[in-house]
């Protein structure tokens, strides 16, 4: 490592609240699927920023659309209409099927709104803000304090009890345990269709079929969390989109902006003549021209690049690589994942591998302590998964 990248970190740690353990490089460019850091080490990108560099990095035609926003209008506040946020809500109801559109800076904020949503959804229905909601063991929402309450980690939550209240947790995959949750006082159900940080878990169609009826049943609001999962990760814009079941309401952010700070929350025409009116949200940021001009250019190259086309066709051959290693290594216990969104599961914590692979030019990630997770960009080819396989291979040899 040069000195000028040690200063850099030095100076970090110096001057950053300390709330994450850092990997010890500076990132400073991207290209493709590929980072460089501040020495011009290359680095092969199997993180995309925590599944949010869709597209890669460096994509001219996303570049260009957002400096020539730049030019024209960066921020307008929601007092008044602007151009990209309309084009922006027009085609993410497209990819959706989706009605109604707020937009966040970022994917706890949705989870916030769609939280939101459903009280006050409760709330006109029956006089009573008493509304109740469920949620999943192991899933993660999120950092604030809505996001926070519905997280099914008691370690995230326990040092900033109380908590928002008037929540019960389930197990994703149980219908057993969800339906023994609900009451009169229900509001709302809400699950990552593919849990993230939690390990992995991909909800069946059994299960979600199941929760979408009882929730037509007894008027509860299914909301999904597609923060991770959803665009064009599991090879269906959003992953719900599989199972012949639509959500009341989704949040969705991460790949949403390619790398500009952007979520959104939305919902059915029934839950938005029915929920939040005039005064009772509200973001200065959110929808602003800039990231909206991001959101719109993503979704155009969805299209254009055939972007889910590609993951159809890579993400069988990355699950087909990684199950070879699960047979060559005794230790590597399971795969499972939905599309680009997989996890190796070990029987032992996996940050050395992680930590190995880093010094072999190779970007991984966790979720939990035993589990690598794998969330390419989207563009991403057989030929660098080989590459992935070859470095990954190389530290598991030599742990």
């Amino acid at each position: 490592m040069s000195e000028t990248m040690k200063q850099y970190i030095e100076e970090a740690e110096k001057a950053l609240l300390h709330t994450y353990n850092r990997y010890q490089i500076v990132l400073d460019k991207g290209d493709g699927v590929y980072l460089y850091d501040l020495d011009g080490k290359k680095y092969l990108d199997f993180v995309s920023g925590i599944a949010v560099f869709a597209l890669g990095y460096n994509n001219k035609e996303y570049n260009d659309a957002l400096k020539a926003q730049i030019d024209k209008l960066l921020h307008t506040s929601n007092y008044y209409y602007n151009v990209p946020a309309i084009e922006a809500a027009k085609k993410i109801k497209e990819a959706s099927g989706m009605d109604r559109v707020f937009f966040t800076n970022s994917g706890a904020e949705a989870v916030e709104g769609a939280l939101k949503a459903a009280r006050k959804y409760h709330y006109n229905k029956t006089g009573k803000a008493d509304g109740e909601i469920i949620a999943m063991n192991h899933s993660f929402h999120g950092r604030t304090f809505g996001a926070l309450s519905v997280t099914g980690n008691p370690h995230y939550r326990e040092a900033f009890e109380p908590m928002i209240g008037n929540v019960k947790f389930a197990d994703i995959n149980d219908y057993d345990s969800v339906e023994a949750c609900v009451t009169d006082k229900t509001c709302a159900i809400i699950l990552e269709t593919v849990q993230g940080e939690g390990g992995i878990f991909p909800a069946t169609e059994e299960f979600l079929t199941k929760v979408r009826k009882l929730c037509d049943e007894k008027d509860i609001l299914l909301i999904l969390d597609e923060i991770q999962c959803g665009m064009g990760r599991t090879g269906y814009m959003y992953a719900w989109q599989k199972f012949g079941i639509k959500p009341d309401i989704m949040t969705t952010a991460k790949a949403l902006g390619c790398g500009v700070p952007v979520g959104a929350f939305l919902m059915t025409e029934k839950v938005g003549a029915n929920s939040l009116v005039a005064g009772d949200h509200g973001t200065t940021y959110g929808g602003n021209p800039f990231a909206c001009a991001a959101v719109g250019k993503v979704l155009d190259l969805f299209k254009q690049d055939n972007i889910i086309e590609n993951v159809k066709v890579v993400a069988p051959y990355l699950e087909k690589r990684l199950d070879e290693l699960k047979d060559e290594y005794d230790f590597i216990i399971d795969r499972r994942g939905a599309g680009l969104m997989q996890g190796l599961v070990f029987n032992r914590p996996v940050s050395e591998i992680i930590n190995k692979a880093l010094e072999k030019g190779l970007i991984l990630i966790n979720a939990g302590a035993e589990i690598i997770r794998f969330v390419p960009p989207l563009i991403i080819t057989k030929e660098n998964v080989d590459d992935m396989i070859d470095i990954l291979r190389s530290c598991l040899e030599s742990v």
